[in-house]
């Protein structure tokens, strides 16, 4: 059974149990106002009346001849009933006898008190007592029965605007769910992308935002991920062609088995080998499995460790590689060595882009509860749009530099995983001509 269905006979059961109790408490009620009504209209009038026999005969005598009532509908016709009211005197003694009570007979002080006082000139000449309710009118009985028809009526025209009510409300509430049902089948054949309409701003709202969402994020990574596989291919092809044609040509004797083209085939293994270690460890840190010993550092201290092991390399090629650490201890939770790695992935890029005689500077300080470290060098820079991407992965500003002096590409998608993994920050801002800013922020340890 469809959710539309489900809905619609929810609405229509719950629209009859509802319409059929209102309909019910309201004949009663109806019915039980209605009688009152008319039954303080009548004591109304019989009081009125009584007043005038009253008045007129002085007492009580011949009364019931007045009242008195020939059943029709009786076992016997015209069988006399009795009054269906009594009349008694100020001490509860009955004059006038009715349906429950005789001539004579004491009438308790609470019925007494119920009863309605018959007042002449200010005196009370009888208390009149209700033995039964009296008869309704075939009038009354009809308006009773057209008021009992108008409400069933009324209760099976609120079912049926219920029921038509409650099949558009099921189709207008089902509707993103039957857009949202729709999308999802398309995706499963793997057409990514799909958007539906967000038609309100409630649950189902969120719903179809959160889909779009996961659909749109869906969709970059697929596209990523088949980015990511031809670059792949593309960045292990040209090692491994290198080192099969080196090695076919060695084999065939078109290049003599000399040093130098041994050289050329390990050193092409061992691009290729660091561009897998590379690669596993991305796949490590996409799935939250890269190992990591995370303990109180000091930043400054481990900050001046990596300038020293660098300065060798960068003093070669006559580049001033400048440390300004912060002025006071600064202790973040890290993993040392995954750390390094960090710094030395963004310092081997500066190396490798910035000119002789240029500068590279690191600095340290605390900002706001957090240690912020930044890496600038002098090089050529990049635009903002390329300083943006410089850590998606196999991402390069200059797409014609050399492979191997560009790297793999790797270096600094492997840095912002670690960064994340060490719960902080990290991003690059450049303008052409400027140089490289590189900053880092991690949480301090108190």
């Amino acid at each position: 059974m469809k959710l539309t269905t489900k809905l619609i006979l929810a609405f229509l059961l719950i629209s009859l149990f509802s319409t059929g109790i209102i309909v019910a408490f309201t004949r009663v009620a109806t019915n039980r106002e209605f009688e009152n009504f008319v039954n303080d209209r009548y004591k109304t009038e019989l009081v009125e009346e009584l007043i005038k026999y009253y008045e007129t005969n002085r007492s009580w005598y011949g009364i019931e001849g007045i009242y008195t009532v020939y059943d029709s509908n009786h076992s016997k016709p015209g069988e006399v009933r009795p009054l269906f009211f009594s009349i008694a005197d100020s001490n509860g003694i009955i004059l006038v006898p009715g349906l429950r009570y005789v001539f004579g007979e004491t009438v308790s002080a609470d019925l007494l008190e119920k009863g309605t006082q018959i007042k002449v000139e200010n005196e009370t000449v009888g208390i009149l007592l209700f033995d039964s309710a009296p008869d309704k009118n075939p009038m009354e009985d009809e308006f009773i029965h057209r008021i009992n028809n108008s409400i069933f009526l009324s209760g099976v025209g609120t079912v049926i605007l219920a029921l038509i009510l409650g099949a558009i409300l099921s189709r207008t509430i089902t509707r993103p769910i039957r857009e949202l049902t729709s999308a999802t089948h398309k995706m499963a054949e793997g057409n990514f992308g799909q958007q539906v309409p967000v038609r309100s701003r409630d649950e189902i709202g969120e719903l179809a935002s959160s889909f779009n969402k996961m659909n749109n994020d869906l969709a970059r990574s697929f596209n990523l991920r088949k980015q990511m596989t031809a670059d792949i291919a593309h960045e292990l092809r040209t090692p491994l062609s290198l080192i099969i044609g080196h090695a076919e040509a060695v084999h065939d004797g078109v290049l003599p088995p000399s040093a130098e083209n041994f050289e050329i085939i390990r050193e092409e293994a061992e691009r290729l080998e660091q561009l897998v270690n590379d690669l596993r460890t991305l796949s490590l840190a996409d799935a939250g499995e890269l190992s990591a010993d995370f303990q109180p550092v000091d930043v400054n201290k481990l900050l001046g460790d990596i300038q020293t092991h660098y300065l060798t390399p960068f003093n070669q090629k006559r580049i001033a590689l400048n440390l300004q650490p912060a002025s006071a201890i600064l202790t973040a939770n890290l993993d040392p060595i995954r750390f390094s790695q960090v710094v030395t992935n963004i310092l081997d890029n500066a190396l490798r882009y910035t000119p002789e005689n240029g500068r590279v500077d690191i600095s340290a300080r605390l900002n706001n509860d957090q240690i912020e470290i930044i890496i600038q060098d002098s090089g050529q820079g990049v635009t903002p749009d390329e300083a943006a991407h410089l850590f998606d992965r196999f991402y390069r500003a200059d797409e014609a530099r050399n492979r191997n002096d560009g790297g793999s590409g790797l270096g600094l998608a492997i840095a912002k995983s670690i960064i994340e993994m060490h719960k902080g920050k990290i991003w690059a801002e450049s303008k052409t001509g400027q140089g490289l800013k590189v900053s880092i922020v991690l949480p301090l340890v108190k």
